[in-house]
């Protein structure tokens, strides 16, 4: 029933992460309202994004240049290194502003069930980062998942006979949350890493 200009809009709109059919339209008939200026800065900043952001030559996060912020930074602590799944996961960081070390991003989790293979996540790039760079720790800043803890359980394994402090976030109940809708992963890691009360 739409014209097809709205229809492909729309389509296109679909394409994006938790976008459905309705909220699609919605944002499509929301362009239509907008200034010929907005949508120019709009249609370019697509086309910047996709044409100037790429991959760090050291850590693997997303950046408009060879090189990261982070990287770039002289003032880190290059002793410590946090290792995630994905490259948001640095900006999560970043934004609390309470980590000062390094980061090296993974092309994601080892799943054998999604077909995601330890030869798939971009683990010879890490191994020769720990070999050059002289790590104290390696932080695990995983999802709490059964893929979180294979790719944990996974580095470590190939990472024995390394004299590096391997450490992973602390996991458990969230504040407020009720008992009775808590998984039983999430019991069983907060029962293990319990700690004591001062």
């Amino acid at each position: 029933m739409y014209p097809d200009s709205i229809k492909s809009l729309i389509e296109s709109f679909k394409c994006l992460p938790g976008i459905g059919e309705k909220t699609a339209e919605r944002l499509a008939f929301s362009v239509l309202g907008l200034e010929d200026e907005q949508i120019e800065l709009f249609s370019s900043s697509l086309l910047e994004v996709k044409d100037k952001i790429g991959k760090c030559v050291h850590c693997n996060t997303l950046t408009d240049s060879d090189e990261c912020f982070v990287c770039k930074d002289t003032t880190r602590d290059s002793h410590l290194l946090c290792i995630v799944e994905d490259p948001k996961s640095v900006f999560l960081f970043e934004k609390l502003g309470m980590f000062h070390g390094k980061y090296h991003v993974l092309d994601g989790l080892i799943s054998p069930l999604d077909g995601v293979n330890p030869e798939d996540i971009g683990l010879n790039k890490l191994l020769d980062r720990i070999q050059n760079e002289h790590f104290d720790e390696l932080i695990f800043a995983f999802k709490p998942s059964i893929e979180g803890e294979t790719t944990a359980l996974y580095i470590k394994k190939i990472l024995d006979g390394y004299n590096i402090k391997i450490t992973r976030l602390a996991s458990g109940l969230p504040i407020g949350a009720d008992m009775e809708y808590v998984d039983s992963l999430t019991l069983e890691r907060a029962l293990s890493d319990r700690k004591v009360i001062e």
